[in-house]
């Protein structure tokens, strides 16, 4: 029997003690997709999730890693030549927020080689979990381009993780068929309740996002702990039996990354 709840977006690296957390996940039936920020981690986080059942690594360049300079094109090139073999991608995107002011073009242009890479080596069942924050329009706008949001056997599954653009963004992402995973942090914001009310259930996953910081003491129970108050407060906010939320979710999940 699969995972009997999923985690859509967490940073198992980002943990103080990531296989204590993995191990616990497994026991405790939590699946988890564990987002890379940096791809030079990618081949020790894959090693790792090679190990259990329920675990999923993605290979990933966060983009306030390339904004601050951790990064550069040595890892972008890195990071195109991985996700060119994988199924998962993520985290990946743009951030468009004052603090990075000026890094727009490079961020850009690692977006774009990425989509090239990903055209270029045509996957069945990818996935790829994107951050876009103020920016949404323009990550649409990417993928629209290099042909990733056309409906055939070879387009990727995008999903918008802690989605926090404009209304008109959602709807435009909403109709391209995009999935949006939702955590608790997201929904402590007015604008992140109503769009959560918005999603349909069968474009929904749940995400935690952990750790809020790096190093932070995590447990998979807590994980298990913020899915499920996530949960229920988008039953709230959907009027409907937390069960239906859960059920769908679930299912989403497993369809996606192929978790049964």
């Amino acid at each position: 029997m699969g995972p009997q709840l999923i985690d859509a977006h967490c940073h198992l690296d980002l943990m103080a003690h990531p296989d204590a957390v993995a191990d616990e996940a497994t026991a405790l039936g939590l699946g988890l997709f564990d987002c890379g920020v940096d791809p030079r981690d990618f081949s020790a986080a894959n090693e790792r999730a090679s190990r259990y059942p329920n675990i999923i690594a993605g290979a990933g360049l966060h983009p306030w890693w390339l904004a601050d300079g951790r990064c550069g094109p040595a890892e972008v090139n890195l990071l195109c030549e991985v996700a060119a073999q994988e199924r998962y991608i993520g985290e990946v995107g743009l951030d468009f927020s004052a603090r990075f002011a000026g890094s727009e073009p490079l961020q850009i242009q690692a977006l774009d080689r990425l989509c090239d890479a990903l055209v270029q080596h045509p996957l069945v069942g990818r996935v790829i979990s994107i951050h876009a924050v103020r920016s949404a329009g323009t990550v649409l706008d990417a993928l629209e381009s290099h042909g990733l949001l056309i409906p055939n056997p070879d387009s990727p599954v995008i999903i918008f993780h802690w989605f926090s653009g404009t209304s008109d963004e959602l709807a435009r992402a909403r109709n391209a068929g995009c999935y949006f995973s939702v955590n608790e942090r997201m929904l402590a914001t007015k604008r992140g309740r109503e769009y959560a009310r918005q999603i349909p259930l069968d474009r929904l996953l749940l995400e935690t996002d952990a750790p809020g910081e790096p190093n932070t003491e995590t447990s998979a129970q807590s994980l298990i702990r913020s899915l499920t108050r996530t949960s229920e407060r988008i039953a709230s906010l959907k009027k409907c039996d937390i069960k239906r939320i859960e059920s769908a979710v679930l299912a989403n999940a497993r369809s996606v990354f192929d978790l049964r």
